[in-house]
């Protein structure tokens, strides 16, 4: 008998939602990452009492029942709700596009002024079938919003024109003929209250997890230890990218911690415009709406200024490009994978080991999915 029912490589959502499960269920449970630190991308961490976002902002949010009752197990959620605003060269522009920004743009006051200005830009760019993000883009909103609040920031994000990339993209961005300035359209929203590292550790609290192990420097030892192995790392990695690289998109993070109590009033602040370098600011403190844990006022701010890049083999994977190529290439890789479940059971699970955009409660389903799918066998 080996020593371990599971293996969880990658101490992340979908692995430390998957050990819970495993671990109720009574299961064998050793969770490995070769960060020194639990979490994935939503790790924490504290400075000057504020919980940083290390590796990009996080906004919980879900219309999925189930997901929010097992996520409230915990943490304790506040109440903040995701209203970006768009800096174009000093300009502000409410985001999403909302009746705030049409006003803006255009001077309308009604929907059926917005609708009709949308309608008059859409015909006359001439778009029927929109075939990539630049026309999608024109047909959703319109020429001038494309031109300030899209093109300049998109390019800047995916380093590819807008005419190179899928129109699916696009349509991820909500557009409304309301005055609400919530981005997300979901019945639950908010950020743990103590910073997501906090409910991690209570996700994996009894479980044995060891931090600083590279997995796959370390395969042959590792592999005998459990009867099954979930592997939540890149999927092209773990073969040792024998079929090509996929490609991905990297973020790079600038942070200052400032001696002012508020640097732009708000959360996450977009740069539109093609000369800024960087996409976006992120204010930590104001996901927590300036207060600490204890529900003072915090007298320091921390900003961290993102700038996107093209993936190199030894950089964080962030974005993964969904192209038709890239595609094409993970079908590949995931028909490997098949066939190492079949010999190994090895388990390939979120956004990188399935090479897909995964929100954080879709990335917690499918995780809940695939233990209930497995621990009830």
């Amino acid at each position: 008998m080996k020593k371990y029912d599971y293996l969880i490589v990658g101490a992340g959502l979908y692995g430390a939602a998957f050990a819970e499960r495993a671990a109720a269920a009574g299961k064998r449970v050793l969770v490995i990452d070769r960060r020194g630190t639990i979490g994935g991308n939503v790790y924490t961490e504290k400075i000057a009492g504020i919980h940083v976002h290390k590796y990009g902002a996080h906004i919980f949010h879900t219309n999925d029942d189930r997901v929010w009752k097992y996520v409230q197990r915990f943490a304790r959620f506040n109440n903040f709700i995701n209203t970006p605003v768009a800096n174009y060269k000093g300009e502000i522009y409410s985001l999403p596009f909302n009746m705030f920004t049409f006003n803006k743009m255009w001077g309308v006051v009604t929907p059926q002024e917005a609708e009709a200005e949308i309608a008059r830009q859409r015909q006359a760019a001439g778009i029927t079938e929109p075939a990539n993000l630049e026309e999608q883009a024109i047909s959703l909103v319109g020429t001038d919003i494309y031109e300030k609040l899209i093109k300049d920031y998109t390019e800047k994000q995916w380093g590819r024109e807008c005419r190179e990339l899928p129109a699916f993209i696009i349509k991820r961005l909500p557009v409304r003929l309301t005055y609400n300035n919530n981005y997300f359209n979901a019945n639950y929203q908010g950020i743990p209250i103590g910073g997501y590292t906090k409910m991690v550790e209570k996700m994996l609290s009894g479980i044995e997890v060891r931090l600083g192990v590279d997995y796959l420097g370390a395969r042959e030892a590792y592999e005998g230890l459990a009867e099954r192995i979930i592997y939540t790392g890149p999927i092209d990695e773990y073969f040792g990218y024998c079929l090509g690289a996929l490609q991905y998109r990297s973020v790079r993070f600038e942070n200052e911690l400032l001696d002012t109590d508020n640097f732009q009033g708000n959360a996450v602040v977009n740069y539109t415009d093609a000369e800024t370098p960087w996409t976006r600011i992120i204010e930590h403190k104001w996901f927590e709406f300036g207060k600490d844990e204890d529900g003072n006022d915090l007298p320091k701010t921390v900003i961290s200024r993102e700038y996107s890049s093209e993936w190199k083999v030894g950089d964080e994977p962030y974005y993964p490009v969904n192209d038709e190529l890239n595609g094409a290439l993970y079908e590949k890789y995931r028909q490997l994978g098949e066939a190492e479940f079949a010999s190994k059971g090895v388990i390939f699970g979120g956004r990188l080991g399935q090479y897909r955009y995964f929100d954080m409660d879709q990335v917690i389903a499918a995780a809940l999915a695939k233990a209930e799918e497995l621990l009830n066998k």
